[in-house]
């Protein structure tokens, strides 16, 4: 006779919950338990907790919005909750598909007779958990890019007159003697790196002085030849992607040289490790970046379309519009396919011309 060993499932019901023990509040329990199985569940396939955090905070949420125990939601739960998040929190589709997602993998796990959950349901509850997602209760990804259709690059002249009045408020501070010259000359060379390397607001807040190396193939940049980027936006549930950029704009090295060797020391915080400190000793963090980009776009009376992740898109706008080769724009930018990157190119219409002739060119040289 072949005995045959069970093997206990990482969130499986028997491993949670506490058998022989009366609870004051056995729902409260009972979900209590789930919410632990699922994160030994997700532990098991090696997420951190900043992924499972967020996700066990957005199954509370639901919980409160449904008024309900897991074991007692429907598909009527769900269509009502995502309503919600559409007409009146305006969330974006892409989100709204992430938190049904969320709410998926956790009600997967419930239904999933290995892990026991439908049987203690019923024993305690005369009731058992069922799907709630379903494919025409849910937001499908029909295509790669699904933000406002209005943001876009900076026109080149556009630049120009934002980091010129970046500049501006420098002056303005010196000469007026106001205590804020030196963050207003930091966030003038902030902007500069974010165009400069093609970079996301995050990646730009997280970067520490160390973070800038030498490139022996361009020596002319000095210790400011390449930039390791340590926070790249990371695939879902996964830590972030490092990459490795290649400085290519002299006069963006010139600016954040300046701004390293000159500016930096005057906060008064040489131990601390961050690129853009604060007045007080702190990292500058990303909300910060988005509030002073945001005043100086409103004061320019640039439209609103234009955004902090606009000097992103121009970046790899503009090297495509100078001839570099996509592929190395794409490892620039840290993107896996090269349909990722058409996302971010709005190359201007005088390229486009330029671009027709050279491909009808040959068709026509006999003529």
């Amino acid at each position: 006779m072949v005995h045959q060993r069970k093997v206990a499932l990482a969130g499986a019901a028997h491993m949670e919950l506490v058998s022989g023990l009366v609870q004051l509040r056995p729902e409260d329990a009972m979900f209590d338990a789930m919410l632990r199985g699922w994160r030994a569940q997700q532990k098991l396939r090696g997420l951190k907790d900043e992924t499972i955090d967020p996700r066990e905070r957005l199954i509370r949420r639901f919980l409160d919005f449904t008024n309900e125990y897991p074991w007692r939601w429907t598909p009527a739960h769900l269509d009502e909750w995502s309503a919600s998040l559409t007409s009146e929190k305006h969330l974006a589709p892409s989100t709204v598909r992430s938190y049904q997602g969320t709410v998926r993998l956790f009600t997967e796990l419930l239904i999933d007779a290995r892990y026991g959950w439908g049987p203690a349901c019923e024993e305690a509850f005369e009731t058992f958990p069922v799907a709630i997602c379903h494919e025409w209760n849910t937001l499908p990804h029909l295509q790669d890019y699904e933000g406002d259709p209005e943001a876009r690059p900076f026109t080149r002249e556009e630049l120009q007159l934002f980091l010129d009045y970046a500049d501006d408020q420098v002056d303005r501070a010196v000469r007026a003697k106001r205590k804020g010259a030196l963050a207003a000359y930091r966030d003038a060379t902030l902007f500069k790196v974010i165009y400069g390397w093609g970079l996301r607001r995050t990646e730009t807040s997280k970067l520490d002085v160390v973070d800038f190396g030498r490139n022996p193939q361009a020596g002319q940049f000095g210790r400011y030849g390449t930039l390791n980027v340590r926070y790249g936006k990371a695939k879902k549930g996964q830590p972030p992607r490092r990459r490795n950029m290649l400085s290519v704009m002299d006069w963006a090295v010139e600016a954040v040289a300046d701004y390293v060797e000159n500016v930096r020391p005057r906060f008064g915080f040489p131990d601390h490790p961050a690129l853009w400190i604060t007045e007080r000793g702190g990292r500058l963090q990303p909300g910060s970046i988005n509030d002073r980009f945001e005043a100086y776009r409103d004061a320019l009376q640039l439209p609103k379309a234009l955004t902090p992740h606009g000097l992103r898109h121009s970046y790899a706008t503009h090297l495509t519009e100078d001839g570099v080769d996509r592929r190395f724009i794409q490892q620039q930018v840290g993107h896996e396919c090269d349909s990722s990157l058409a996302i971010y190119t709005h190359v201007s219409d005088d390229f486009m011309n330029t671009s027709l002739h050279k491909a009808l060119a040959p068709a026509f040289a006999g003529a």
